[in-house]
């Protein structure tokens, strides 16, 4: 039987950043066992300009990406999502739709990048940043024995993830 392939929602307020930036990752580093896609409670309407420029001068395919409300993925069509992940503080403290099949969810809160001020250098950083600390945590993610631990055990991990760097305890 083959392996399953998990569905990732990440979400934010704007879908315009840190939700495609995490999108991208693991779509590219999920190596066929996962699939993401992102959204925002009031999406910005087009991913911003630095986070596409980073995201191809690191080689990523940037395509197919687009700022989405997240009543995409709560309607009647949508891809069950095994996980759901909020990446920004804001959408973590909204009221989220109901998601079918109840993911797994969890808070991996980033600074908002779009939000930085002061140089153009000083504000591609804090994109930088953003990516960084979203690889680091999907790292984590892809490194978590998801078949062979119990749910309770897996909720902990990821929140684990979301509230540090670290590796989560095993």
């Amino acid at each position: 039987m083959p392996d399953p392939v998990y569905n990732v929602l990440f979400l934010c307020t704007g879908n315009s950043a840190r939700s495609l930036i995490a999108e991208t990752i693991l779509n590219a580093e999920g190596k066929g066992r996962f699939r993401a896609f992102s959204a925002g409670s009031h999406p910005k309407g087009r991913p911003h300009p630095f986070a596409i420029d980073l995201l191809e001068k690191l080689g990523h395919d940037t395509s197919g990406l687009r700022s989405k409300s997240w009543d995409e993925f709560a309607g009647p069509g949508a891809p069950k999502m095994d996980f759901v992940f909020t990446v920004c503080d804001q959408a973590a403290a909204e009221a989220c739709p109901i998601w079918p099949g109840q993911p797994m969810t969890a808070h991996w809160g980033v600074p908002d990048p779009a939000a930085a001020t002061g140089t153009e250098s000083e504000r591609r950083l804090a994109f930088s940043e953003a990516y960084r600390m979203l690889s680091t945590r999907i790292s984590l993610l892809l490194n978590l024995p998801i078949a062979s631990i119990d749910r309770l055990a897996l909720k902990r991990r990821l929140d684990d993830i979301g509230a540090n760097q670290r590796e989560p305890a095993r």
